[in-house]
């Protein structure tokens, strides 16, 4: 039973990294890259993990591929979780759904001398990204030189 669970575990691990591996590329592509973000990739798919979504996907996948007794019911499922996950390759569906993820509107930042009015379009580790609406474009703000209000 141990070895039966260990397996299930790994299973489960392998068909969740691949949905998230493909969820992450499509809001990769369609959002950050096509906005000119300069993040790199790994930095996008560790920053942006829900590890409750994650762990859940292990256990059901991990249930469905070892302990289900239909493969065929549990290899349909995954198909579909497939495909619904890589309607982010579609370069609207992955704009809008990283717009639903990432964007913050009608946000103000100041920095220095200078006042943003606009749209927080990408927080990363270090830098945001911000659509300033005065100047029509974005612009990237180091976090450590935004002054709290």
């Amino acid at each position: 039973m141990g070895s039966k669970l260990a397996t299930a575990f790994f299973a489960g691990l392998f068909f969740a990294f691949f949905l998230d591996f493909f969820f992450v590329l499509g809001l990769f592509l369609n959002y950050i890259q096509a906005q000119g973000i300069d993040v790199y990739y790994n930095i996008l798919f560790a920053d942006h993990q829900s590890y409750v979504v994650f762990f859940s996907l292990v256990v059901v996948f991990g249930y469905l591929f070892i302990f289900f007794p239909s493969t065929k019911i549990a290899t349909i499922i995954f198909s579909v979780c497939f495909v619904l996950v890589n309607l982010v390759q579609i370069p609207s569906v992955g704009f809008k759904v990283g717009q639903m993820m990432f964007e913050r509107t009608d946000k103000v930042i100041q920095e220095d001398e200078y006042t943003y009015i606009g749209k927080v379009v990408y927080e990363g580790r270090d830098t945001i990204w911000f659509h300033e609406d005065e100047l029509d474009k974005i612009i990237e703000i180091k976090i450590s030189k935004i002054k709290e209000k």
